[in-house]
């Protein structure tokens, strides 16, 4: 038996930051695409919601409890966006820099990094999140005027996110490895297939590929 310890030197972990962050375009064959690099991703806020408890009453008491299935949303915040993430905000190239709003929305898969530091160092360690399935829904965007006091525009977008299958496990919208519990050879491998090395594409790995390359 051992006494728990609290706050130890170099283990008072936090995560901040996100960062590299890959769209996944999905196409209709339903097939996740390459992935392409998503520069100026200002936030990415994860928001489940569901598994609520409801009781159930018999014999004058409470008989059980049952919980609703979970659902997995997010937002995206960002300056800007690549070309390929148009088609799953809705719009739709006419011809070559002629773009058409209010069309079919693409599916889409995406993955991004987190800081882990500690008391002792701002670089403990990465977290990388992977969401499948996303879709967004139409957003505002709000164009202002130039002035003395500049400010650059923000785009966001909040996301839906279907389930895939799992071995073994419920369907998941979501999965997170973190670096300081990967075997360091997984976490390459892991980080080489979502961002791409310099003979293979960035391709997204599902929880069953995950698995399979720690296995």
């Amino acid at each position: 038996m051992a006494k728990l310890i609290f706050d130890e030197s170099g283990k008072r972990f936090f995560e901040a930051g996100v960062e590299k962050c890959v769209l996944f375009p999905m196409n209709a064959s339903g097939h996740y695409e390459k992935g392409v690099a998503w520069s100026g991703i200002i936030d990415v806020s994860e928001k489940p919601s569901g598994g609520e408890s409801t009781p159930q009453w018999a014999d004058n008491m409470k008989y059980i409890n049952l919980t609703s299935a979970e659902e997995f949303s997010a937002s995206i915040s960002a300056y800007y966006y690549p070309n390929e993430f148009a088609k799953c905000d809705g719009s739709a190239e006419l011809i070559k820099g002629i773009t058409i709003g209010q069309q079919s929305r693409q599916s889409f898969g995406l993955a991004y990094m987190t800081g882990l530091g500690s008391d002792t160092t701002e670089d403990a360690g990465q977290k990388l999140h992977i969401i499948y399935g996303c879709k967004v829904s139409p957003s505002e965007k709000g164009y202002k005027t130039k002035s003395d006091n500049p400010e650059a525009i923000t785009f966001s977008w909040e996301v839906k996110a279907t389930p895939v299958p799992v071995d073994g496990a419920k369907p998941t919208a979501n999965a997170t490895i973190n670096s300081l519990d990967t075997d360091p050879a997984v976490w390459k491998k892991v980080c080489d297939a979502i961002y791409g090395t310099e003979t293979k594409d960035s391709t997204i790995l599902t929880p069953d590929e995950l698995k399979k390359l720690a296995g």
